[in-house]
Order: structure tokens, then C-alpha cells, then sequence
């Protein structure tokens, strides 16, 4: 069977990580780039016997990347640390890796939002891809929206990856305004106003809410897409401000 490196990036995880590295406690090695964290984390990952390399932080697409870099291993499984494998998912993997037929997978992503699963609001078809041979693939540069960029075969793993996103509101609208930042910044190049920021955050809380049936989650559903509105206007009216 193909030796298997995993691949965490974190900063001040403690609430999240212990449950993620029991997961993935039976790869063959778990790789941690850590950018300061000032909390109990790095003491977490010690537990596990991690390989820890602390680093500045680079962007997500070249912080990725480093820890992918830092595997002894060419089968790489990149997760956060907000992530847990469910045990179908790490019997999938394990099955993968005695006979990989692809050089990446995409893996079937279900996430909580406010501690509620969310099964619509267009979160239901997230496949990101996280499981590939880094001898056909790696990270692009983004510094926001990263992701792998494989060159060869991709399929899907059905078997669900959990993903527990933001716990509290007010964690999230944190991290909405570190978000939008770095989506500005991606962005500076376009133009932008005051009714184009509206207009984009509108239109995204109608796709989310009506079109993505984000009304069936009920209150959560609706909370989760204002939110997420206001992310988008958020970003378009930093770009707007940048202009100026």
C-alpha cells in the first residue's frame, strides 16, 4: 500500500485540531505548518506525534504548499484543521491507496454552520479536492480560494469529510472581514462601487436562500446566506474603497 503524508495548516486551532488529528492519526506521518499560533495547539499536535514547521504566514495557496513540500511522502492528503475524516471516509482512502486509479480525488465535503449540518444553501455539492500524488500535482499561489491543481486523472470519493465552519456568529463575522480583505486584494485590479457592492451581495443572498434552497435549513439557512451576503458586499465595497 502507497505511504500516506496528511497536510495541516493551522493558527491558533486548539478548539478544532485534537479532533481533526484523531482522524488522521493512522497516516503514515501528519505534517503541521503552524504561522504563530499563541494558543495550545503546537502542544495538541505534540500529542500526535506531528512533524511541526512553524513559518510566517504566506497566503493559504503558498502556506499549503510548504506543508505538502515538507512530506516524506508522495500520496498527500491536505485537510484543516476544522476537518475530521468520518471512519467510512478513512476506510475509502485506505482502500484507494493499495490501488490508486486517478492522481487526485475529490472528496465529498458536508459542513456545520452555528453547529447545524447544512444541507442546502449550495454547500451541499462541495467536492474540494484533497487527496493527490504531489509528483502530479500541488497548490496554486492564491492567497485566498486556493486550491490543488492536478495534472492527470481526478475522480470522486463519495465518503463524507465533515467540515465545522464557524461554531458562533461572531466567529464569523470575523472571519468574513479577514476574508473579504484578502478577496479585495485578489480582485484589485477590477473596478468597483457603491451599487455594484449591493447588487453582488443581493444576488448572492438570492442564490444561496432561494435558488440553492437554503430555505430549507430553516433559520439557520437564512442567517448563514444574510452572512454570506454580507461577505460579498463587504468585499466589493473594500475593492470600491481601494478605488477611491
Amino acid at each position: 500500500m502507497n505511504k500516506l503524508s496528511v497536510a495541516i495548516i493551522t493558527k491558533n486551532e486548539e478548539r478544532n485540531i485534537g479532533r481533526c488529528l484523531k482522524s488522521v492519526q493512522w497516516a503514515d506521518e501528519i505534517v503541521v505548518v503552524d504561522s504563530g499560533s499563541s494558543d495550545k495547539t503546537i502542544d495538541i499536535c505534540q500529542k500526535f506525534n506531528c512533524k511541526i514547521v512553524e513559518t510566517e504566514w504566506l497566503g493559504f495557496g503558498k502556506t499549503k504548499q510548504l506543508a505538502v513540500n515538507n512530506c516524506s511522502h508522495d500520496w498527500v492528503l491536505s485537510i484543516d484543521a476544522d476537518e475530521e475524516l468520518t471512519t467510512e471516509l478513512q476506510n475509502r482512502i485506505k482502500t484507494i491507496l493499495q490501488n490508486p486509479d486517478a492522481e487526485g480525488y475529490y472528496i465529498k465535503r458536508m459542513s456545520f454552520y452555528l453547529n447545524k449540518l447544512i444541507q442546502h444553501c449550495g454547500w451541499n455539492h462541495d467536492f474540494p479536492l484533497r487527496l493527490f500524488n504531489r509528483r502530479n500535482g500541488s497548490f496554486n499561489e492564491k492567497i485566498v480560494h486556493e486550491a490543488i491543481e492536478v495534472n492527470g486523472t481526478v475522480k470522486k470519493i463519495k465518503e463524507v469529510m465533515f467540515h465545522y465552519t464557524y461554531p458562533t456568529i461572531s466567529f464569523h463575522i470575523q472571519k468574513i472581514d479577514f476574508y473579504s480583505t484578502l478577496g479585495a486584494e485578489r480582485i484589485s485590479d477590477k473596478r468597483s462601487s457603491i451599487s455594484k457592492a449591493v447588487m453582488r451581495g443581493l444576488f448572492k443572498f438570492i442564490k444561496m436562500y432561494i435558488i440553492q434552497l437554503g430555505f430549507l435549513d430553516g433559520k439557520i439557512g437564512f442567517v448563514l446566506s444574510v452572512n454570506s451576503a454580507y461577505g460579498v458586499y463587504l468585499k466589493y465595497i473594500k475593492l470600491w474603497e481601494t478605488n477611491q
